[in-house]
């Protein structure tokens, strides 16, 4: 069976990465990109690596009927447009973070209110390896964070496992690539200011800090720097438990985690250059890497974990929601293995 796609917001990074995703995924055809800037010019004037589709951007007010619609759009405009974004498609995916949290309190808090909170309860979280259950027949999928997940996936498997309380001191340190920013990132994403940089962006009340406590249970202390690099994020979580914990017991937990996950390596300490997760080994794919070390003199596990931002965390991410929403084989569209060597991420 072939579903029609439509990209919201396709001239942005995101849009043509989703794009990109939708164009080799054997069961989707997508039928209409959106934009405002780039109305009539053709996908590949904006995405040159995408000049072989036969597509044009259209205007985000003229939405065609289609059996899923990906939304790529700044924070703020998917909650004032969603219900055209439900009447134009029976499955919504949405890539900001306006369904991503559970109610209108957390976004008095971390954001600046909700327009519509009633659709927050008919919202899923798209990381289908936290969760996947509820997403089969979803209607309104929410995309993840990019440096949240990054967070989530190294930590939650300790704490599902009970290797991990939850009353544990945590303190995640993020590094993130420009492509964060968006194709309008301004000064600060340019290359003469961004060029050879580790700046800490956001040292303190990252938004991103409510979908980690959502599903954890708990605070974290977060930083999150840019660095010089076009894509990927990586997360270094140290952690200080209460109690000794074992390489044997972190092992277990990553093995029940993500043992049967298609999109999911454990790489902890092994042979070679790359020993530890890294955002290079995954640029390009949906996949994501978590790692370890136990440092029992300071009592603290150092937790690492890597993605794509772009994928990972973002566009691939959102595809492999749909395919699990959908009822698609889950991978299909995201095989993609990576490149070995490449430049910059």
């Amino acid at each position: 069976m072939t579903y029609t796609a439509s990209v919201v917001g396709g001239s942005g990074f995101t849009g043509g990465e989703l794009l990109r995703l939708l164009d080799g995924h054997p069961e989707f055809e997508v039928v209409q990109a959106t934009s405002r800037s780039y109305e009539r010019k053709t996908v590949g004037h904006q995405h040159p690596n995408l000049r072989g589709m036969d597509l044009r951007f259209s205007s985000p007010e003229d939405l065609e009927s289609v059996d899923a619609l990906f939304a790529a759009t700044p924070h703020g405009v998917s909650m004032e447009r969603i219900d055209d974004f439900s009447d134009a498609a029976d499955t919504v995916v949405d890539l900001s973070a306006d369904f991503r949290l559970d109610t209108e309190e957390q976004y008095d808090e971390w954001y600046d209110g909700h327009a519509c909170p009633e659709y927050l309860e008919k919202s899923e979280y798209a990381l289908p390896e936290l969760n996947r259950e509820n997403l089969p027949g979803a209607d309104l999928v929410a995309s993840g964070g990019c440096n949240a997940t990054a967070t989530l996936l190294g930590l939650k498997p300790l704490f599902d496992a009970g290797v991990l309380a939850g009353d544990e001191q945590v303190v995640v340190d993020v590094k993130v690539g420009s492509s964060e920013g968006g194709a309008g990132g301004g000064a600060a994403s340019s290359h003469p200011e961004r060029s050879g940089i580790v700046r800490p962006y956001a040292p303190t009340s990252h938004r991103h800090e409510a979908e980690i406590e959502q599903f954890l249970g708990l605070s974290v202390s977060f930083t999150v720097h840019a660095v010089d690099m076009v894509r990927g994020a990586s997360a270094t979580c140290h952690v200080f438990p209460d109690s000794p914990v074992e390489k044997k017991d972190m092992w277990g937990a990553y093995r029940d985690s993500y043992g049967d996950e298609p999109f999911m390596r454990t790489v902890a300490g092994g042979g070679g250059v790359y020993r530890y997760p890294e955002p290079k080994a995954v640029a390009g794919t949906n996949y994501g890497e978590v790692g370890f070390e136990i440092d029992p003199k300071n009592r603290r596990l150092v937790v690492f974990s890597a993605i794509d931002n772009m994928m990972k965390g973002s566009a691939g991410q959102a595809v492999h929601a749909a395919n699990v929403a959908l009822g698609i084989e889950e991978t299909a569209g995201l095989e993609f293995q990576g490149l070995h060597p490449v430049g910059a991420p």
